[in-house]
């Protein structure tokens, strides 16, 4: 059987990594794939932090026939000691002859430095192959790496004119069965779920996943359940009571303008409250998003009504959208996509839609701005 050309070896690499979608938090979700003459002898992906990365499982399952063999890995190998040796050295030991990389690793403590660990020890290196596709696949990763900030998902759901709720708030279902999977599994995949105190008094919302509704394998189900996200609740007045499904539902981050000295009584109850600079009893969105970052969230999702989603696309802290359109008509009174007051056409926000699909008789629009 003639030998697969290298970027088909790398593709299997990546869909080995995003085996890891639901569970590599803090870490990058990462994929690996030996091949020697022309044969695949081992395969790895990472699944959780602290656990071995790609690379090593998939040189265990490779064996001897690593020796003289090419690693093909979705990000550049480690080269520091963290919570597991590095995988440069395990590289360098195991003797491959060839390292192929999709990307550098945008990590400090790595960035060229584990390519330059296998070059010096004689090995040949290449980063570059389906750079785009291994890049989309750790944008959160990479965006707290390089910008000290989380990659922002904001999903909405709204009929086709456009509504979200009626004008009474009542909003439970616009979309269907297949849509509300869908939003199990982008909750299952963020770091963190964030929402803000109208959707949790006006819904009784939870935010939490729900694991018959994810769609998944037992064993990504099961990985999914070990992570859950953190569920973030803005709440800058504190006008949530402890009392609220959204509490009783486990431990969440409560981030206020309120005096801190509400916090023994959240605390007692399990949660944390965040005091964050803010004004007028709003929360400092940005300086959240900082301080998420730097207790390592590569993804935030907003889940949240119209004031707070407009407010995050107003300070241009969205990175993507997920909206999903449901074939009905709410009508002119009941409640808008976003709180987003605009006056004059030069002001509308410009998107570029990159995915439309069908998702049961729903529909699934992402975009990103412009």
């Amino acid at each position: 059987m003639p030998a697969l050309p290298d970027q088909a070896y790398m593709a299997r690499a990546l869909e080995l990594a995003r085996k890891g979608l639901y569970s590599t938090h803090p870490n990058p979700r990462v994929g690996c794939v030996i091949v020697r003459d022309g044969r695949i002898v081992g395969e790895g992906w990472h699944a959780r932090a602290g656990e071995p990365h790609a690379e090593v499982h998939a040189l265990r399952q490779a064996g001897d026939k690593a020796k003289g063999a090419t690693a093909y890995v979705t990000l550049e190998p480690c080269s520091h000691h963290g919570r597991t040796p590095p995988c440069a050295d395990a590289l360098v030991n195991a003797g491959v002859a060839r390292v192929v990389a999709a990307m550098q690793d945008p990590n400090p403590q790595v960035s060229g430095r584990g390519l330059q660990r296998l070059a010096d020890a004689g090995i040949a290196v290449q980063s570059g192959m389906l750079e785009a596709e291994a890049r989309a696949l750790n944008a959160g990763f990479i965006k707290r790496m390089e910008k000290g900030l989380p990659f922002v998902r904001v999903k909405l759901a709204m009929s086709l004119d456009g509504r979200t709720a009626m004008a009474s708030g009542e909003s439970q279902w616009i979309t269907g069965p297949a849509a509300r999977a869908a939003v199990q599994r982008l909750r299952a995949r963020a770091s963190v779920v964030l929402t803000g105190a109208d959707t949790v008094l006006a819904d009784q919302a939870r935010l939490t996943v729900r694991p018959d509704e994810l769609g998944l394998n037992a064993e990504l189900t099961a990985l999914a359940l070990m992570r859950p996200p953190l569920r973030v609740l803005v709440d800058g007045r504190l006008r949530v009571p402890l009392s609220a499904p959204f509490f009783q539902a486990g431990p969440a981050l409560v981030a206020t303008c309120a005096a801190a000295s509400a916090r023994d009584r959240f605390l007692e109850d399990g949660h944390e409250l965040l005091a964050v600079p803010g004004s007028n009893g709003h929360v400092d969105l940005n300086r959240l998003l900082v301080e998420l970052a730097a207790r390592g969230a590569n993804e935030v999702l907003v889940e949240a009504g119209p004031r707070l989603a407009g407010a995050f696309a107003r300070l241009g802290l969205v990175d993507e959208y997920q909206l999903f359109v449901a074939p009905k008509f709410l009508g002119s009174s009941a409640r808008p996509l976003l709180d987003l007051p605009l006056v004059r056409m030069a002001e509308a926000k410009e998107l570029k839609i990159t995915d439309i699909r069908a998702v049961g008789d729903d529909w699934r629009i992402t975009a990103v701005p412009l």
